[in-house]
């Protein structure tokens, strides 16, 4: 008997990473949508992800939160869907780094562009680094294409291509050449689309 699969997420949150990856997957789920201010703080999700915030799974009795940790999970859960370099396979550790390379060093450069500091933080004190060699690094990852792992699409393809899709949204990232083409190369995902168009809805509701 397959194990319930629950989605806890707010349209308007990292929880379309998670959500893409859910259709990416191709397992049946269902969805929680919480609120910021009341149902994201209350007891009974807190008692989920003790940090109030979203997205989160419940997978039977299992519970992930952290978008790229749910990512790497339902990879591995999940692997007749292909999205993970499975345990053995040298390609294992580029993937893993590609994985946890997103939320660790693009997003956190990122967010300290947009919100400069008082001071300027020594190098060696902030894991990225600077800005420049963060976006140098991805955008050599992504040039020999199509994704990460060559010609498989996986998990870090949802995670990296997510925070590369918002930052040009909002023009917090450089529209380089290399980002522009990848991202318009995930943005034909079906799976994507899928759950753009789901939470678009969810929002809407």
């Amino acid at each position: 008997m397959a194990k319930e699969l629950v989605f806890y997420t707010n349209p308007q949150s990292r929880g379309m990473i998670a959500h893409w990856m859910l259709e990416e997957v191709g397992a049946p789920y269902s969805i929680e949508v919480k609120d910021y201010g009341t149902t994201m703080k209350a007891p009974e999700y807190l008692a989920i992800n003790s940090m109030g915030k979203v997205p989160a799974i419940r997978h039977g009795e299992t519970v992930v939160t952290e978008a790229a940790a749910i990512c790497a999970y339902l990879a591995d859960e999940f692997p007749h869907a292909r999205l993970n370099i499975p345990v053995g396979d040298p390609r294992r550790g580029p993937y893993l780094k590609w994985l946890f390379f997103s939320p660790s060093c693009i997003e956190a450069a990122v967010m300290d562009r947009a919100a400069p500091r008082k001071e300027e933080p020594r190098r060696g004190m902030i894991g990225y680094g600077d800005f420049d060699t963060v976006m140098n690094v991805v955008a050599k990852g992504i040039e020999p294409g199509p994704y990460l792992m060559g010609e498989q699409f996986t998990a870090a393809d949802v995670v990296v291509g997510s925070t590369l899709r918002w930052g040009m949204m909002f023009d917090l990232l450089p529209k380089r050449p290399e980002f522009v083409a990848y991202v318009g190369r995930l943005e034909q995902r079906p799976a994507l689309q899928r759950a753009t168009a789901l939470d678009q809805e969810l929002a809407a509701a």
